[in-house]
């Protein structure tokens, strides 16, 4: 006989075992809540509040349309693995393929420890299979090292058909409206207001577990995020009914009190298996198709995310890993700094809000990841491995399979696997996209002196101490020339400034 596994990131019926159309046909599902996995890190309180309800809803719905379901509460896998197995000795285990490296063998070592079978089939939650990736990527390069995100995105696009013309062009013209992405909104706009969920028993359940057993950080408080298939879907559709239309010019804004503006919030249900890319694609698609109101830089943004980045971080993962999580090559081995555990630890208002949001939500979007938390700890010269490993246990989308390439091949530039430059940046860009320095007492136009942006200082020292590496850059050939008009002393002055910066933010003052 046969069970199927279902895993804390896999809670679908849309995809593998439980699919109608899949091969396997179990006859029970067997599901482990695993008590060491909650105190393997200091996690967010509320990614593991998620993740359980949503596994204990998973199961309710299961049993509600028939099943079998086995839950067990373990203090490891293994445990619940030999639980199972003394009651169902001769029956084999099927699961989906875990998208983190090492994962399946884990699994496989624990089920075979515990006296049975395991069989992993394909990993169908996401849009790019192995072979089809592994395909392509041989087809278009010499170099089994290079990857390049935008030929990937497009030959996803000629792959899936989504926004094409019916002569296989892009529509409107161009692959990528990036361009027209970079607005910020008026000093008046009001983003819309967020769906709201019954969540029933189970999240209150989890909380007071959590908060009774297990240390985490973070606030509980602000918990509004789906754990359940149904509520995936609301979520879907109020993104596409009511933010998506100005998703694409307000994507890569920032804006003091707006934690979350026309951003999806979707990452996370996704990431869960609650819902599966292909649809969240189609929902965006058919909204554009339908009003007149969604700009087709919204949805090919959007789109992008999904069918683009996402696909492709996770396949440079899979064929990266392991060096790639071990991988430094800046040199950097500075510790994270405290304003990273705590938004009052720094007077910069862009990283105490974005910090802060993380802190009361398990979520930033994704320009204040790349260029205010990442940007930050890449310029300090923080060891790529400890930025990674807080981006995984903070965030509530956060998976070893998403941080590792975001943080490492992109956040900090610790490889070069697919970036082509780091993505660091003075206090101009924080300026340009956000309302941040504002009310900062931190001057943007400033780098040195006592009120001088951090941003600044550490970018042009980051860029000196690096100078051999990037100067021949053709992408930084520009960004050097600047520096270049610089006479010693005011090079001195920018040096001293970034060691206070790095002072002041090691001692929690900044």
């Amino acid at each position: 006989m046969t069970t199927a596994l279902v895993l804390g990131d896999q809670l679908t019926r849309q995809a593998g075992p439980l699919a109608a159309e899949h091969d396997v046909d179990p006859d029970r599902v067997l599901m482990v809540e695993s008590r060491a996995f909650a105190t393997r890190r200091r996690y967010h309180s509320q990614k593991l509040t998620l993740l359980f309800a949503a596994m204990r809803n998973f199961r309710d719905a299961l049993r509600d349309d028939g099943w079998t379901v086995r839950y067990e509460r373990a203090d490891t896998f293994r445990q619940g693995f030999e639980r199972f197995f003394a009651d169902h000795p001769d029956e084999t285990l099927v699961a989906m393929e875990p998208a983190s490296h090492g994962a399946g063998r884990g699994l496989r070592d624990a089920v075979s420890t515990a006296g049975g079978d395991l069989e992993l089939v394909a990993n169908e939650t996401f849009l790019c299979s192995p072979e089809a990736f592994d395909e392509w990527h041989a087809g278009a390069y010499d170099d089994a090292d290079t990857y390049r995100q935008e030929e990937f995105y497009r030959w996803m696009r000629r792959r899936t058909g989504f926004l094409l013309t019916d002569d296989g062009e892009p529509e409107g013209g161009s692959w990528n409206y990036d361009e027209q992405n970079r607005e910020t909104p008026p000093a008046d706009y009001e983003s819309p207001p967020l769906p709201t969920f019954d969540y029933g028993e189970h999240v209150g359940e989890v909380r007071e577990w959590v908060e009774e057993a297990v240390e985490t950080w973070g606030s509980d408080e602000e918990f509004g995020w789906p754990v359940r298939r149904g509520q995936a879907l609301d979520a879907l559709a109020d993104f596409c009914a009511n933010r998506l239309a100005d998703f694409g010019p307000y994507q890569d804004a920032m804006v003091g009190g707006e934690w979350a503006l026309d951003h999806s919030l979707l990452s996370a249900a996704i990431n869960l298996g609650l819902l599966h890319p292909r649809e969240v694609v189609e929902a965006a698609v058919e909204t554009y198709r339908e009003r007149e109101d969604v700009p087709l830089n919204s949805v090919e943004g959007f789109v992008r995310q999904l069918l683009g980045w996402r696909e492709f971080v996770r396949h440079v993962y899979r064929r990266e890993m392991p060096d790639l999580a071990d991988a430094n090559q800046l040199d950097h081995e500075r510790d994270l700094p405290p304003l990273y555990r705590d938004a009052g630890a720094t007077d910069a208002a862009c990283l105490s809000e974005a910090v802060g949001h993380v802190e009361e939500r398990g979520y930033a979007h994704h320009i204040e990841r790349l260029m205010l938390l990442s940007n930050f700890a890449l310029t300090y010269g923080t060891d790529p491995r400890e930025l990674t490993e807080w981006f995984h246990r903070s965030f509530v989308d956060g998976f070893h399979w998403v941080t590792v390439p975001n943080v490492v091949g992109m956040g900090v530039y610790a490889s070069d696997a697919f970036a082509t430059k780091p993505y660091a940046s003075s206090a101009a860009y924080v300026d340009r996209m956000s309302d941040y320095c504002d009310d900062c007492p931190y001057d943007p136009d400033a780098t040195t002196g006592d009120d001088a942006c951090p941003f600044n200082s550490l970018y042009w020292d980051f860029l000196d101490h690096h100078e051999e590496r990037f100067r021949h850059n053709h992408r930084m050939a520009a960004v050097y020339h600047h520096w270049d008009e610089r006479d010693e002393d005011e090079r001195d002055a920018v040096r001293e400034r970034a060691a206070e910066v790095r002072r002041a933010a090691r001692d929690g003052s900044l």
